[in-house]
């Protein structure tokens, strides 16, 4: 080959570069994201330089100041219109502004707030040397029960690392259910992911318990990531594309330009059902589905519980957008191939979750199967595949997100001398020893029954609703039969509070800071008020239910 053909390939191999475009970022639709993710970067900064005495306080601050800005500019989004008529696609195709996203965003920028205050709590467990504690542990790199570990607690230290660590998981699920192309999708899976995984390592009691928690949810999620990944790079080789609009267009075979290189593999359908069936798989695992759901119980035990309320609450809210975006932008097309594996998980997810609960003796075991059965339940609404389907999983997540958080809110405030008592038979007679905390125990546990005049109530009836409307009819009867075992366990526990003789040895109710009186008189607000008046809030979540492709 001649030094001229040789120089030729080089000229028109660099002849684009000269094309490269400058990114264009509309960084006030994307502030919501960027004040969170700017707070956790500065939550960092805080730990480098800021005084160990201080930390706490200038964190605490740090973190709900972001919170509260990002909730303002989501509304300011929203009251803009770019959840409705303005709705469309930013950053270059990566992120879309629509409702789902916004409404969803701004549930998750709620979820964490609240959270943030049960992190904060430090007036429940007794003072250690005159330091207040809170749920962390003095110090994560100590090994348990070490020399190093006795003198990070002498001197009184704190990890108030969880903090930025908060804020970059809750940066991550912004981004989330708003990712309008795949790998999108995977950083931010893997941005909130990461956090999550040392947060539920770092529990003050129960160390060890805590640690083996976080080992389980991180060799498992490092399994769904990988399978995630694997899918996205099988849906590339279908589409020639990762961006959602283009998938969704060669799986209805309206692409205009096809690439020469992969127009090979291009409509390739063994790439298209093995890919999307492997990044539906990741999600579901977040999601807590059965069977991807072995994780969920243990992890809730062990991790500390104000990080189980957060992950709980949040992470549902942000998986169930994702899916709900895959399922509905990108694989419309593929609705006779997903809705029956749909129906199945949903189906086994329901009654997996209730069945199982009733064998629990741990109050957190307990609400960990609970939340896999309300996975069970959102499903319907997902397969219902209509805009009713939509708007119903939004307002369920806006719904079950508040009594999470205030129910293991609750748990926190049951202690003895071991910390917090989360064995059942020690919450027999709750109910005579600590009237209010059992009463507002008992509204969280009716609202996850579903009971009338609460919002589990209003959600549950949105959703079998938009199910049943979308033709699923058996999965609704389905529905209820498992809501039926689920409230069997759930007013089991009513009973044990209320009815039973409290134990001479049984444990107290701590009296909470006003940060967890916060988080918990907000959950019963809400809980009620949605159960009572849903109708705004059921409309709201119908405005929103339009994604923007």
């Amino acid at each position: 080959m001649s030094a001229s053909a040789v120089h030729s390939l080089w000229t028109t191999a660099a002849d684009p570069i000269s094309k490269i475009e400058a990114p264009k970022i509309e960084y006030a639709q994307l502030s919501p994201t960027l004040i969170v993710i700017g707070a956790a970067v500065l939550g960092i900064l805080v730990e480098a330089f800021v005084p160990r005495k201080s930390r706490y306080y200038a964190q605490l601050f740090l973190s709900v100041v972001a919170l509260a800005a990002a909730f303002a500019a989501v509304i300011a989004l929203a009251a803009g219109g770019y959840g409705t008529t303005k709705a469309h696609i930013a950053a270059m195709g990566a992120i879309a502004v629509d409702g789902p996203a916004l409404f969803l965003q701004g549930t998750i920028l709620l979820v964490g707030l609240l959270s943030v205050f049960t992190f904060a709590e430090r007036h429940l467990d007794p003072a250690v040397h005159g330091n207040r504690v809170d749920s962390f542990a003095a110090e994560a790199a100590a090994v348990p029960g070490s020399d190093s570990e006795k003198a990070a607690v002498k001197a009184g230290f704190t990890t108030t690392e969880v903090f930025p660590l908060a804020m970059f998981a809750i940066g991550g699920m912004l981004v989330f259910p708003s990712a309008n192309d795949l790998l999108t999708l995977f950083i931010a899976l893997e941005v909130f992911s990461l956090p999550l995984y040392l947060l539920c390592a770092v529990a003050r009691r129960k160390r060890l318990m805590s640690q083996e928690a976080a080992v389980k949810y991180f060799l498992l999620g490092a399994f769904a990531s990988a399978f995630t990944l694997f899918g996205i790079a099988l849906l590339y080789g279908y589409a020639g594309s990762v961006s959602y609009a283009t998938i969704a267009q060669v799986v209805e075979g309206t692409v205009a330009d096809v690439n020469p290189a992969l127009a090979d593999t291009m409509g390739n359908d063994a790439l298209l059902l093995v890919g999307s069936a492997m990044v539906v798989m990741g999600l579901l695992f977040k999601v807590g589905a059965v069977p991807f759901h072995m994780w969920t119980p243990d992890v809730y035990q062990g991790a500390p519980t104000p990080v189980t309320g957060f992950m709980a609450a949040a992470t549902k809210v942000a998986a169930f957008g994702a899916l709900l975006r895959l399922l509905y932008v990108v694989l419309p097309g593929l609705r006779w191939d997903w809705r029956p594996v749909m129906w199945a998980v949903a189906i086994i997810t329901m009654l997996g979750g209730a069945i199982v609960a009733i064998t629990q003796t741990d109050i957190k075991r307990l609400l960990a199967y609970s939340s896999i059965a309300h996975a069970g339940f959102i499903l319907a609404g997902v397969i219902a595949t209509s805009p009713d389907g939509v708007s119903s999983v939004l307002f369920y997540l806006g719904a079950y997100s508040f009594v999470t958080i205030g129910a293991f809110a609750v748990v926190t405030l049951v202690r003895d001398a071991g910390g917090e008592a989360t064995h059942l038979s020690k919450w027999a007679g709750l109910g005579r020893r600590s009237p209010l905390v059992a009463a507002v125990f008992a509204v969280f546990l009716l609202a996850f029954a579903g009971i009338p005049l609460t919002s589990g109530f209003a959600g549950k009836f949105a959703v079998f609703k938009a199910a049943a409307e979308g033709g699923a009819g058996v999965l609704v009867v389905i529905g209820v039969i498992s809501s039926a075992i689920a409230a069997f366990f759930y007013i089991r526990v009513i009973v044990l509070m209320f009815f039973s003789e409290p134990r001479p040895e049984g444990p107290t109710v701590a009296v909470p800071s006003p940060l967890t009186m916060t988080a918990i008189g907000v959950g019963v607000a809400v809980t009620v008020v949605l159960g009572v008046a849903p109708q705004y809030f059921l409309d709201l979540a119908g405005q929103a239910g339009v994604f923007v492709r």
